[in-house]
């Protein structure tokens, strides 16, 4: 695991402190509140945005749409991030990955569809008319983790370069006019909302967090106690408290709480089949923290899961349709702890069509045909004989 860093990144904070980044298109804007009406995320906790678009690209009955995430860009490339213009995940710029499927997304990703698109069922809204949308958006914290193209995994912190929201094209169509980035900056958002975590009040035993995003409104993310220190491990950085670390320190499980079980990785492989949705279960990691997937070297990709109070995950992941049956591999990679974890599995193809039945001739329908055949042969020889010896028998008697 590597840290990004940006030798400019002082510099570029600076800038964008004086003045925010002017969209990629001149009509498409975005606006981005939290729930206090500021446009800052917590710097501790968990923040639910409201993203609001406006003026973006609209195509009607086309594929795809906008892709609305939270995410790094390079900004000394001027530009240079953008899709349209060459830019790369894991190189130009960084998000969370998360499931664009609405129904699958922990809500780090959103996807807003054209309208009359062929996947508007899938998406989070439709793009008004004029090129609006509004979404809500989730902030895990200023510590995240995203997936480079070769399935390594990064960690990107926004107290060290500006991160904000990103828009694109979705599925993989590069859209100039609809690609935005509008920086959000880390404070203090909810100062009253954990009253739990004061100097002198002792944790309580976490319970099982929810999915991410479902906190209500000021709600604290399931994270360390912002008192407490994390114990410093080979993968984390002692001076980083990330805004999902666990509410006690590594190997000393908090009051009420079993200690963790050994990592480990069990994959439902009766769903491993080529197209379908897998079902997974993992366990070993810090309570709390949040949890990526890999497949092979980044054919697809799944989180932040967040670990439940005993460091257990479970999650589904959509296999690609053209998956080549055959062994493939999956990877959980914890943030806080660095526990990383994998399970072998084999992938089957798609059941095929069964094909109509059709008339067909008994398997024993030669055999009986060449029987047939064999016994009239030999009646007719043998009335041939007969008939034969009975000339012969009426020559001798008319000679």
């Amino acid at each position: 695991m590597r840290r990004l860093t940006l030798a400019a990144a002082p510099l570029l904070a600076a800038a964008l402190g004086a003045a925010p980044l002017a969209p990629a298109h001149a009509d498409a804007r975005v606006d981005v509140v939290n729930d206090r009406g500021t446009g800052d995320a917590d710097v501790r906790y968990r923040t639910t945005m409201t993203v609001t678009g406006r003026g973006f690209q609209v195509v009607p009955k086309g594929f795809g749409g906008v892709y609305v995430m939270f995410g790094w860009v390079d900004g000394a490339g001027r530009g240079s991030w953008r899709p349209s213009r060459g830019g790369l995940t894991g190189r130009d710029y960084r998000y969370i990955p998360d499931a664009e499927d609405a129904s699958a997304s922990q809500g780090y990703l959103r996807y807003v569809a054209f309208p009359g698109g062929s996947t508007a069922g899938e998406a989070d809204t439709v793009l008004s008319r004029t090129g609006g949308f509004s979404v809500e958006l989730v902030v895990p914290g200023p510590v995240f983790q995203s997936v480079d193209r070769d399935g390594a995994v990064a960690e990107v912190d926004c107290r060290e370069v500006t991160c904000g929201v990103i828009t694109i094209g979705a599925h993989g169509v590069a859209n100039a006019a609809n690609e935005t980035f509008t920086p959000v900056r880390f404070g203090t958002v909810y100062d009253d909302a954990a009253p739990d975590t004061a100097p002198d009040t002792a944790p309580e035993a976490p319970e099982a967090p929810e999915a991410a995003g479902t906190n209500e409104p000021g709600e604290p993310a399931d994270v360390a106690d912002p008192t407490t220190a994390p114990t410093p491990t080979a993968s984390a950085d002692p001076d980083t408290v990330l805004a999902t670390d666990a509410p006690s320190q590594a190997g000393e499980p908090a009051r009420g709480e079993e200690a963790a079980a050994a990592p480990g990785l069990t994959v439902d492989r009766v769903t491993a089949v080529a197209g379908h949705a897998m079902t997974f279960t993992g366990r070993g990691f810090r309570p709390g923290e949040q949890v990526v997937g890999v497949l092979d070297d980044g054919i697809a990709a799944l989180g932040p899961l967040v670990a439940g109070g005993s460091g257990e995950v479970a999650g589904v992941l959509q296999l690609p349709a053209n998956l080549e049956v055959g062994t493939h591999e999956l990877r959980l990679t914890g943030a806080a702890s660095g526990v990383e974890t994998l399970e072998r599995f084999a992938v089957a193809a798609a059941d095929a069509p069964t094909p109509e039945p059709v008339d067909a001739v008994p398997a024993d329908a030669g055999g009986t045909a060449a029987a047939v055949f064999v016994a009239g042969a030999g009646a007719a020889l043998l009335l041939a004989l007969a008939g034969a010896v009975l000339t012969r028998r009426r020559a001798r008697r008319t000679a």
